[in-house]
């Protein structure tokens, strides 16, 4: 039995910063002299980012209008866990159930009594009761509805629940899958001036994508069977991309040798998820990547033998929003599935998404058009 991704449905907070305003926040934050400041714009202007959202207004302001660091030169005393777990709880449901909101507007048929279980995904907040029963209620879902959480997983995670969702249709013609990826990365800015903390300060943003999948295709419009997905595992990178609980918030690390590790790994991937298929490589020309940073990008284009044009969708993606951990890739898919047509009906798609492990991820998707 086939499952569709129906819909999707997306929302970020109201802040909106350039990414050239971030940088000026950073190089103040982290008080680096005039040289390192250089450097430090120089790294944001090649991101490939021009603007990130978040929670926090105080990217785009001056010291001394801080709403949430301290109004002082070096930031101390420096938000600990507790405080940053205060302002995720406080913003992740109201982003949660817009961006559920905008999902389900595309699918009138479905109602919310018709939804059997809701996945929730994030790394960068828990608490309990969490957000999921905080949806049931803001939502008005079925009280008795089957939910699951999917936490701590990182980049890729949105993957791990389209793949609980094809799992329940599977089991079950009549389940409607709802799955709401929230990530408030901004929170978690870490002070710290080594390399790996750098690039990630330069590249994560907030965001949230809701997605709707079922036994059944959409009535109207596009939607996009869930065909394959495979896994694959670079353990040589295990310590080049690392999520971790320290004592002033959760700690990314994301070196500068990630794209090396997806370079070393992707077209075997790619090779896996297609073998027992009937599809090639050389039939795809959609795609969906999760755009991690501009060189993945460009380093997995290399590797596969893509145009930039073929990347579209991720570089919107990434220059609009920045990387917003397991959200990103379904904005990206969201992006992709506004520009089919009903001559697209039966068109293969790829995507990509990668993860602490190195995890790397691929599903392969088949458009449908009602």
């Amino acid at each position: 039995m086939t499952s569709f991704l129906c819909a999707i449905g997306t929302a970020t907070p109201d802040h909106r910063i350039a990414q050239p305003q971030i940088a000026t926040f950073m190089a103040e934050a982290l008080q680096l002299d005039d040289a390192n400041a250089r450097k430090l714009r120089a790294l944001y202007r090649v991101t490939g980012i021009g603007h990130r959202y978040s929670v926090l207004p105080d990217y785009s302001r001056a010291n001394g209008d801080f709403t949430f660091f301290p109004n002082t030169p070096d930031l101390e005393p420096f938000p600990g866990v507790g405080q940053r777990m205060a302002v995720y709880r406080e913003h992740a449901l109201p982003l949660s159930v817009a961006a559920a909101r905008n999902c389900l507007r595309q699918v009138p048929e479905v109602t919310l009594a018709s939804i059997t279980h809701l996945v929730t995904v994030s790394c960068t907040g828990m608490y309990a009761p969490g957000l999921d029963i905080e949806l049931v209620q803001a939502l008005g879902l079925s009280s008795n509805i089957r939910r699951t959480c999917v936490n701590f997983m990182g980049c890729y995670a949105a993957f791990n629940a389209l793949k609980l969702a094809e799992a329940f249709c599977q089991a079950d013609a009549n389940a409607r899958v709802l799955i709401i990826c929230t990530e408030l990365c901004t929170i978690h800015f870490q002070k710290n001036r080594e390399d790996d903390h750098l690039i990630s300060n330069a590249l994560f943003g907030d965001g949230s994508a809701a997605a709707l999948v079922q036994a059944t295709p959409a009535q109207n419009g596009p939607s996009l069977a869930l065909a394959a997905f495979h896994c694959g595992l670079e353990p040589d990178g295990r310590a080049d991309m690392a999520w971790h609980i320290n004592d002033f918030g959760f700690e990314m690390t994301l070196s500068s040798y990630v794209p090396r590790m997806i370079q070393k790994g992707i077209r075997k991937l790619t090779d896996d998820l297609l073998q027992n298929l009937p599809v090639k490589l050389r039939d795809i020309h959609s795609f969906a990547i999760h755009p991690g940073g501009r060189k993945i990008l460009e380093t997995i284009e290399q590797e596969l033998g893509m145009s930039t044009d073929d990347n579209r969708f991720a570089y919107k993606v990434l220059r609009e929003y920045g990387n917003m951990s397991s959200a990103t890739v379904l904005f990206v898919l969201r992006e992709l599935m506004a520009s089919l047509t009903p001559a697209d009906a039966g068109a293969p798609v790829l995507s990509f998404a990668f993860g602490p492990g190195l995890t790397l991820e691929a599903m392969l998707l088949q458009v449908h058009h009602a």
